[in-house]
């Protein structure tokens, strides 16, 4: 059985649709589909059928295949006006971020700062030549692993001049729109090359990819999860293996895509590979009897992909794993985070079919609503499977839906918001090694693109359809165009939604806090960076990581005082009594008494971050804060350029003294 729909014995999972010309040769039509600029029936393009061709035709491979024509060379208007449609959606959900370049996201601006750190810290390891897998220029002297918090390598290196010339926040952006624009050019490439042969047919399957509910979710502040554009080609190189004659040249690019996809983010990449594991498994199965030589040329070409791969990424993985700052799972919280059986049938707040009291009640939060599809879509995606319930194909991407859909409903599952007290899948596998850091809701995330393939390969059979029967082409286009329109219509995103931001401070944009802090010393921001208060690492970032902050908003390893052995990560550095205090004052709590032993703890700490000055800005109990601030240190601040500063380097400087 193929990608296509065509199984193994040559017969169309369609029925009736005639099967494509067992005599013709795959090389040529292949050549002819690529300059195809009408409307003449044609069988589906796949990858598989090609190598069943070489396969079983020209065994002593003495043909020599038909000259390829180059990709720009063999775009038609079709080609050029999807390539147009996902820029344009892309531009208009991320509209409100370019229109008002002094807002953020409202959902998630905490990610959105964490980003563009990461941007500047890709910046910075090609202008300056820093390390790349760690950095102390947050949370230090303690410092933050990179590699185990998504560091965007392979995109924050290559838009280095977008972030020096016009600065982060404006490089977060681009990073943004770029990701959802090349995500759906990639995904209707592959398809329309590699898998169907209906342009339409591609697009649709594209477009419902790369802007799938779950895609807009997440753009509202990770853009590493939508930077998805490396998916599909993992998937058509993977199914590539197969080809005989090209097992070092299929491993090698096939370990490429990997080793690039592990540096913008490894949690799609681990999805993709399970999904494309159960996937390879069940068709070597089926294809075992017809296609003998398939599984040894397929396990070759995988041996050398995953050796290429695991020598390119086994230092990265390393420090990971076991360097610097490095955690053992995620906090047992986040491990609990399942997707609500209710939600698969709902629609998200930011579909226009949907709401956000409803899509509230059943979301952790609106950058993770992974399983909101809608009645329209569930109902199309059964009665794909039913209409095409002889294609292996589409039987095994179902079944893998599924499974995706089940471990997305974490260890408990919940259904419209209530506990029902039936445990999940999740409940075997969420303290196992590496699963331990997934985050189960997400594996919904899967479900899109392998749908998004079912949907193409409906389109394309619906086409094949047509073409065969014409006089059923009426009834066929319009039932196909109402289930889809029915099922995808509801589901169009909206823009993003933004909220005017806090600006840089002067004390920031003038220099004015190099004065403080250098090599020896760091800024410290009240109250101290974490999910709640991410703007020093906005400062930072647009110093280029000149300033070096204290405190992060990043995954750390905790340190546990009743339990040493503890390495599951927070997502602030452990507590300590400043910071402590500082987030008590901003939550809204009295300020205590402030003795001599506070002062010392404070001073303390102060030494212990090599602190050259204290900063506090213009915000919620910001009186408050100076004052307890001031109480401890013994003396008022300055005002200086929309800052309260307090010159501490004396302060610090004169333990050294003392010493």
């Amino acid at each position: 059985m193929t990608i296509t729909g065509i199984d193994s014995t040559g017969q169309s999972a369609g029925g009736n649709v005639l099967p494509p010309d067992p005599a013709a040769d795959a090389e040529d039509l292949d050549a002819e589909l690529r300059a195809l600029e009408s409307e003449v029936a044609v069988a589906p393009i796949s990858v598989i059928p090609a190598v069943d061709a070489e396969v079983g035709g020209d065994a002593a491979g003495q043909r020599e295949p038909a000259p390829r024509l180059r990709w720009w060379r063999s775009l038609t208007w079709r080609d050029v006006l999807a390539i147009v449609t996902f820029i344009a959606v892309a531009v208009f959900v991320t509209a409100p971020l370019w229109l008002n370049l002094d807002h953020e996201l409202r959902d998630d601006p905490q990610d959105q700062a964490f980003f563009e750190w990461m941007l500047a810290h890709g910046a910075r390891v090609l202008t300056d030549g820093v390390y790349p897998f760690f950095s102390d220029r947050m949370n230090y002297p303690d410092g933050v692993n990179m590699m185990a918090n998504t560091s965007v390598l392979a995109v924050s290196l290559p838009m280095t001049p977008v972030t020096a010339i016009f600065g982060p926040h404006v490089a977060f952006n681009a990073f943004l729109t770029l990701a959802l624009a090349v995500t759906g050019i990639s995904w209707y490439f592959v398809l329309s090359r590699q898998f169907v042969s209906s342009r339409l047919a591609a697009w649709v399957g594209a477009l419902f990819a790369t802007f799938a509910p779950s895609m807009i979710s997440h753009s509202g502040g990770h853009p590493n999860i939508v930077s998805q554009f490396l998916v599909p080609l993992i998937i058509w190189r993977t199914l590539a293996l197969r080809t005989p004659g090209r097992t070092v040249r299929n491993g090698l690019l096939l370990a490429g895509l990997l080793v690039w996809q592990a540096f913008i983010n490894l949690e799609i990449l681990f999805m993709t590979a399970v999904g494309l594991g159960i996937f390879c498994v069940v068709m070597a199965v089926t294809r075992r009897r017809s296609q003998p030589g398939e599984i040894a040329t397929f396990v070759r070409g995988l041996g050398v992909a995953a050796g290429v791969t695991l020598a390119a990424l086994a230092y990265p993985l390393y420090v990971q794993f076991f360097g610097p700052q490095s955690y053992h799972g995620l906090p047992e919280f986040v491990r609990y985070f399942g997707a609500d059986l209710g939600s698969f049938t709902a629609y998200a707040q930011r579909s226009i079919a949907g709401n956000s009291v409803t899509a509230g009640r059943l979301a952790q939060n609106a950058a993770e609503e992974n399983a909101f599809f809608g009645w329209g879509l569930v109902i199309l995606f059964f009665g794909l499977v039913a209409w095409m319930r002889r294609s292996v194909t589409i039987v095994t991407l179902a079944g893998v839906a599924l499974f995706f859909g089940a471990m997305s409903l974490g260890p408990r599952i919940r259904l419209n918001g209530i506990d029902t007290g039936v445990p999940g899948l999740w409940s075997l596998l969420h303290s196992v090694p590496i699963l331990n850091s997934a985050v189960p809701t997400r594996w919904a995330l899967a479900i899109a693109p392998i749908v998004a393939i079912m949907l193409a390969l409906g389109c394309q059979r619906a086409s094949d359809l047509m073409k065969a029967q014409p006089a059923a082409r009426g009834p066929v286009r319009v039932a196909m165009i109402t289930a889809v329109a029915m099922a995808l219509v509801p589901l169009t995103p909206t823009p993003l939604r933004t909220t005017p931001m806090d600006p840089v401070p002067a004390f920031v944009t003038s220099g004015a806090w190099k004065q403080y802090v250098d090599e020896n010393h760091t800024l410290v921001a009240l109250p101290l960076p974490d999910s709640s208060y991410p703007d020093p690492l906005r400062w930072s970032a647009y110093t280029g990581h000149d300033m070096r902050i204290v405190s992060a908003y990043a995954l750390l390893p905790s340190r546990n005082p009743l339990d040493p052995t503890d390495r599951s990560a927070q997502f602030a550095p452990p507590w300590r009594p400043t910071s402590g205090l500082m987030a008590s004052i901003k939550q809204g709590n009295p300020i205590p008494e402030i003795t001599e032993t506070r002062r010392e703890m404070t001073l303390a700490d102060l030494r212990y971050w090599k602190a050259g000055v204290v900063v506090l800005t213009p915000q919620v109990r910001d009186i408050e804060m100076l004052r307890a601030m001031t109480q401890l240190l013994g003396f008022q601040p300055t005002w200086t350029g929309g800052a309260w500063v307090w010159n501490v380097r004396n302060l610090v400087d004169a333990e050294k003294v003392d010493q």
